[in-house]
């Protein structure tokens, strides 16, 4: 067998790293001078409390300004989350008024239907009631072949008038608005009533006037026929 030599190159020693060196160059010793280290030390000191000072201020001053971005974005946010809370109050109240509108709308149609039909039913009650009255009145006419009376006549004109009062389907504002309907209307009627008892009267005075004349002219030619005739039997006497 044979023997394992160790290789030469085993027993080379590794290089050593060579230490960093910064680029920083080492201050320079005045040269014949003697060095005061406690200066350099104060100095170096008062270098570094200079540049903590400088990093607090610097501190504060980012802290400061991200404080004030900080309550910009609250403030931001609660505009937008009051703008927000406004347009769903808009919406609600928009979608308010229209479910309102709608339901008006929809109780209008419901009231003018129903005003329709009432109206729709008191025709066909008339047109029944008139029917019925007025055939009525025309056999009473053909079977006793007589001629209506005043007071059947009146009857007539009255049931022929009259509409029928139908106040089921409406609310308080169209019944107020039907009170005054009906105020106006006999108002009116108490009018042309007034009226037609003055126009009344009128005639029956001038027809009692006309009466008094034509009495008076009859008293007249009796008195002047009397006259002549007794002035004619006086001259036949004669």
């Amino acid at each position: 067998i044979d023997e394992i030599k160790p290789s030469p190159n085993c027993f080379k020693t590794k290089p050593k790293p060579k230490p960093y060196m910064s680029n920083l160059t080492p201050p320079k010793l005045p040269d014949g001078e003697k060095v005061d280290f406690d200066d350099l030390h104060r100095k170096r000191m008062e270098k570094d409390f200079n540049d903590l000072q400088s990093l607090i201020q610097m501190h504060f001053l980012n802290r400061e300004k991200e404080e004030e971005e900080l309550v910009a974005l609250c403030n931001r946010i609660e505009r937008r989350r009051a703008d927000r809370a406004e347009q769903q109050r808009i919406r609600a109240k928009q979608e308010k008024e229209r479910q309102t509108r709608l339901a008006e709308e929809k109780l209008r149609r419901e009231e003018e239907a129903a005003k329709l039909r009432a109206e729709e039913e008191a025709k066909k009650k008339k047109v029944f009631s008139n029917k019925a009255f007025g055939g009525y009145l025309q056999k009473v006419e053909k079977k006793t072949g007589r001629k209506l009376t005043e007071r059947e006549k009146k009857t007539k004109i009255l049931t022929e008038r009259r509409k029928p009062l139908n106040t089921d389907h409406l609310n308080q504002e169209k019944l107020a608005e039907k009170a005054r309907d009906l105020w106006e209307w006999m108002y009116q009627l108490y009018s042309e009533k007034f009226e037609l008892m003055e126009q009344l009267k009128r005639q029956k005075y001038d027809i009692c006037v006309l009466r008094n004349r034509v009495s008076d002219h009859q008293r007249f030619s009796k008195s002047t026929k009397s006259s002549r005739g007794a002035k004619g039997k006086e001259s036949c006497r004669k």
